[in-house]
């Protein structure tokens, strides 16, 4: 199976942006000689929690990725955010692909690879520490991204089904630990450029 790097990433009517995460090629030997057919990995989000990804098979191009941006708008889910990153850490899985998130703090930015970067950036997450381990297919990751994502809770989520106050999440701690830090280098003077133009 022959894999194309071709990306594309647009947004239609609805608000959602679609980016293609990959095209791929498979070739089937038939009695007339060799059949090729293309696999299309898209993933659609508004980049503000809602997210939802589609794979599809089509005889050329720009079919498959029709059918799987079309197939990814009726598979849309609801995240949960705490701020710019995710609630908690969560390891998601697939078959034999594992990827780890872990939140972080403003300005970190996604550190992840490729694929794991696209779908957490249409989810709107911009803040994340990720680290992927066994499968690294690009399928294999998605879904299990998505497995991951799935299964976030948000602090108050947890505190009404539990029934206790679970106080202030290491994640809010770091989000305002953060945003204090960032206050203060905007604020700090660039430095005094001064001088007062006498020589030793």
């Amino acid at each position: 199976m022959a894999r194309h790097n071709d990306r594309d990433e647009r947004r239609d009517d609805s608000g959602l942006d679609s980016h293609t995460l990959g095209v791929y090629r498979t070739a089937a030997t038939v009695k007339g000689g060799r059949r090729f057919s293309f696999g299309a990995m898209v993933v659609v989000g508004d980049r503000r929690g809602r997210i939802g990804y589609g794979y599809a098979k089509a005889l050329d191009v720009p079919m498959a990725i029709e059918k799987a941006n079309k197939k990814a708008k009726q598979a849309i889910v609801k995240i949960p955010l705490e701020g710019s990153t995710i609630p908690h850490e969560v390891i998601g899985r697939f078959l034999t692909a594992k990827v780890k998130m872990i939140p972080a703090s403003p300005g970190t930015g996604v550190v992840a690879g490729t694929t794991v970067r696209a779908v957490l950036e249409m989810a709107g997450v911009t803040d994340c520490l990720t680290k992927c381990y066994g499968s690294t297919n690009n399928i294999n990751v998605v879904k299990a991204v998505f497995e991951g994502l799935t299964r976030l809770r948000t602090a108050d989520e947890i505190r009404e089904l539990r029934g206790v106050d679970i106080g202030k999440t290491v994640t809010a701690e770091k989000i305002e630990r953060g945003s204090r830090f960032m206050a203060g280098a905007v604020a700090a003077p660039a430095g005094d450029d001064t001088t007062d133009g006498q020589s030793a």
